[in-house]
């Protein structure tokens, strides 16, 4: 993973692959725990059924994560970086950054429908590990103000307090994707997005 996103230091639980293979295994496994976890929930998932469902033996397992909450931890790691690469091929080549917030917005819908357990490992870390919770929205927060600020600078966006408008549009992705791509299993529908644009663009767009 890349850890120029800011990721806070891994614990001693965590041993990460040092070759193409046991990085294929250890991507198993989290994506086995990303499955596991989404539909069991994090205190009735065993290890031996994360291990099943990545196809692979317990003692594997044991060669990356030292217990249950190191591979939750890292499954939140991993989600965090995987959708904020996700999003970002989506707008990368989007100069405008009001058309992006749009292009975002709905790339987050897409990747909820292709993460059906998204809401529900995340809505676990806040219980289960509340530093990795705050950090994964904080972070997020963090790196969204920096896109803000630089918009701001060119005038594409009105000069408001760039922390305050990151967690606001952060509000508008996590709450309608809920209601959509997680409560319906669909996007929005035209009209939808529609409304979507105005208020994003009514409440962003310089006057």
């Amino acid at each position: 993973m890349n850890d120029s996103l800011g990721y806070p230091e891994r614990n001693a639980g965590v041993q990460l692959p040092k070759t193409a293979r046991g990085q294929a295994t250890f991507d198993k496994l989290l994506k086995a725990a990303e499955k596991v976890i989404g539909e069991s929930g994090y205190h009735d998932t065993s290890i031996s059924a994360i291990t099943q469902a990545a196809g692979v033996g317990m003692g594997t397992f044991y060669l990356y994560f030292r217990t249950k909450k190191d591979i939750f931890r890292e499954l939140i790691y991993y989600i965090h970086h995987d959708v904020r690469k996700f999003i970002q091929i989506a707008v990368g080549d989007i100069t405008d950054r009001k058309v992006a917030e749009i292009e975002g917005i709905q790339a987050f819908y897409r990747y909820c429908l292709l993460h059906p357990h998204l809401y529900a490992i995340i809505r676990e870390a806040e219980f289960v590990d509340y530093e990795i919770f705050r950090w994964h929205y904080s972070n997020f927060a963090k790196g969204y103000a920096g896109h803000l600020r630089t918009a701001m600078g060119k005038g594409q966006v009105k000069q408001l307090d760039p922390e305050m408008l990151a967690y606001c549009l952060i509000g508008v992705s996590v709450f309608t994707g809920m209601r959509w791509p997680a409560w319906e299993g669909k996007l929005p529908n035209e009209k939808e997005i529609d409304t979507l644009r105005e208020f994003i663009l009514s409440g962003i767009a310089p006057a």
